[in-house]
């Protein structure tokens, strides 16, 4: 009885789409996959934690537990947030994007399916792995409440929250999938619409558009609307008179309220305007286009065969579209093609759509919001005290430039992986195997492109870096070291975006693998500082807490990277990188700069040579195929 009103419910409100991925999501193994490796990446967390806190100090008492817990629900609960909202966000666009990669999503408006089965089916089908993952962390997040410093309040809070701004991102990312019809426009727009999120609370709660709007705090319209301050505030224990405040007063109920409505409204305009914007007007063009030529085509032979006379005759077949386009080249110069057809396409055509123009303004505005808030760090505060690293890890004058790196590097990242894999969605990357090109054209056409179109991902971050030198807020080697490891680091990305579009045929897959590698190891590279500084004055007891860490984030290298495809470099490459990047780490907290520059220069740039060299010699392979050129 239960079970059918559960389906009753899917049917009448989410729609067959969803009622199937819920009926299919359980019989595939990486759903299982999924839950394991999330909670043993927690418990090795918390127990690498533990262990850095007993190699470091003495506990002598539940304060010093309840302290320990305390610290550490204010980093994990964070690092989850980060992690499932990236996640929705990216596997919303991702799904609607594969849809009309393909062009099912024209078969799929052609059925008797309703605007809101079609859409909230999407939605709650993509970020079905996303709730699972939250569901598999929150007995994890109860067993902390044991080490003390913690309520079960607290968990709740922090729980809502997640929950409410995973379903804000992924509304966000099925809308712009909905409305874009190029799935870079889509990842692009995705991930410049999440950063300007966090950026503008965060230029409200520093108090420069004033201390109070209504009579409440910016700050608290800042936590009411900005999912970052809204985790750290719920994270902490209220106050009781913090839980008597109203909900407009209490930042992290307010946020609760936002965030939903938030969601809903994102998910009413999709609902309105999906079947207005699909099919798109490009699809639309195509179809009139073929309407027009078969009309031409059938008034031709009408009038041949109502028609004798040959002047008739010859004046049907001068209508005929054949005798236009004959007509049309014989007048018209053509374009003269490279010799490497692949980069003059991503070169000089709109392979990835007109509205590229769109988002390079969306960063340029993220670039400048970047600049200025590096500029007002450097002016409020004297060029000695934020050159030096003795009171601060990272300078303030610097923080505004890591969200813009990251940023960069996705944006980066997603145009490689998008540049191969719409090509095998389009059904065009057989016929481009079939043909002379050598992978050597192909995948250096594809990097070509890709630093072409996105110039601006690579140049701005290195524009803002020579400013902060030139302010003073940064010496001329540390200049040098972060302007070559800027071009290394995207070079990697490219790379490696490239590289998952070739390895996996499914291009879903290929966006997730490629995307999370570089958000993992930004958000690994957080973690692992975060607790360094937190728990440990001890840099001599690190090694043994992180190897967990490193054997894992090795194996996962590995499986995204070469487990389809092994290669002795690849295997090496994973291995290599954990343990050098922990190396890079410590070695940056204890200002070490010239062996993190050759650390991570050197590794980072091994792994690329290890992706790009299978791929240009073992193309075929690479590819899916089977070349006799390869098996010999």
């Amino acid at each position: 009885m239960v079970a059918t009103q559960s389906e009753d419910f899917t049917t009448l409100f989410l729609g067959p789409v969803f009622q199937r991925e819920l009926a299919i999501t359980p019989r595939r193994p990486r759903l299982y996959i999924y839950r394991a490796v999330y909670a043993a990446g927690l418990m090795i967390l918390i127990s690498s934690a533990w262990l850095l806190l007993a190699g470091a100090q003495v506990i002598r008492n539940v304060g010093d537990m309840a302290r320990f817990g305390s610290v550490l629900f204010q980093i994990i609960a964070p690092l989850q947030l980060a992690l499932v909202s990236f996640f929705a966000a990216m596997s919303a666009a991702s799904a609607v994007a594969q849809e009309k990669d393909k062009r099912t999503l024209i078969l799929l408006l052609m059925t008797r399916m309703t605007n809101n089965e079609l859409v909230s089916g999407k939605l709650f089908a993509s970020i079905l792995n996303v709730l699972v993952m939250i569901a598999t962390s929150l007995p994890i997040f109860m067993l902390m409440v044991l080490f003390g410093g913690i309520s079960f309040v607290q968990v709740a809070r922090v729980f809502a929250v997640t929950l409410t701004t995973v379903f804000a991102a992924g509304a966000l990312g099925a809308l712009l999938a909905f409305w874009r019809e190029k799935t870079f426009q889509t990842l692009a727009l995705t991930t410049l619409t999440l950063c300007f999120w966090l950026g503008l609370w965060e230029v409200v709660g520093a108090g420069f558009l004033g201390e109070s709007w209504l009579g409440i705090s910016t700050e608290t319209w800042a936590t009411g609307f900005s999912p970052l301050r809204a985790i750290l505030v719920a994270a902490r224990p209220f106050l009781p008179l913090q839980s008597a405040v109203p909900v407009v007063g209490n930042g992290v109920y307010l946020y609760l309220v936002s965030s939903t409505a938030i969601a809903f409204l994102l998910s009413v305009i999709a609902i309105l305007r999906v079947r207005i914007w699909n099919p798109s007007r490009e699809v639309r063009v195509r179809a009139t286009d073929s309407e027009q030529a078969g009309a031409s085509i059938w008034g031709a032979e009408h009038d041949l065969a109502s028609e004798q006379t040959g002047e008739q005759a010859e004046e049907a077949r001068s209508g005929h579209v054949d005798a236009r386009l004959r007509a049309e080249t014989s007048t018209e110069q053509t374009r003269e093609v490279w010799d490497n057809p692949i980069l003059w396409r991503e070169l000089k055509t709109w392979a990835y759509g007109k509205k590229v123009i769109f988002i390079r303004v969306a960063y340029l505005t993220l670039f400048v919001m970047a600049a200025l808030a590096v500029h007002f760090a450097i002016e409020s505060q004297n060029a000695a005290s934020y050159a030096s690293y003795a009171s601060d890890i990272i300078p303030a004058a610097a923080r505004p430039m890591a969200p813009l790196f990251l940023v960069s590097l996705i944006i980066v990242n997603a145009l490689a992986v998008t540049s191969v894999s719409t090509e095998r969605d389009g059904q065009s990357l057989d016929l481009l195997l079939a043909t002379d090109l050598s992978p050597h054209e192909f995948v250096f056409g594809k990097l070509g492109g890709v630093f072409s179109v996105g110039g601006m991902m690579v140049v701005a971050p290195l524009l803002l870096t020579g400013y902060l030198w030139f302010r003073g807020g940064m010496s001329l080697e540390n200049l040098i070291y972060t302007t070559i490891g800027l071009i290394v680091m995207n070079f990697f990305v490219a790379t490696l975006g490239v590289h998952c579009g070739m390895r996996y045929a499914n291009s879903r897959n290929a966006i997730g693998v490629s995307l999370g590698t570089v958000f993992f190891l930004f958000l690994g590279v957080i973690a692992c500082m975060a607790m360094m500084i937190l728990l440990s004055s001890s840099f001599e007891m690190q090694m043994a807490p992180f190897l967990g860490f490193i054997v894992g984030g090795g194996i996962g290298l590995y499986v995204s990277l070469g487990a389809g495809n092994p290669s002795k470099a690849i295997g090496a490459a994973s291995i290599l990188a954990p343990f050098a990047t922990f190396y890079a780490i410590t070695s940056f907290l204890m200002d070490k700069n010239l062996s993190v520059f050759l650390v991570t220069v050197c590794t980072y740039g091994f792994t690329t040579a290890a992706m790009l060299i299978p791929a240009l010699y073992e193309f075929d392979f690479a590819m899916g195929g089977r070349a006799a050129n390869a098996e010999e």
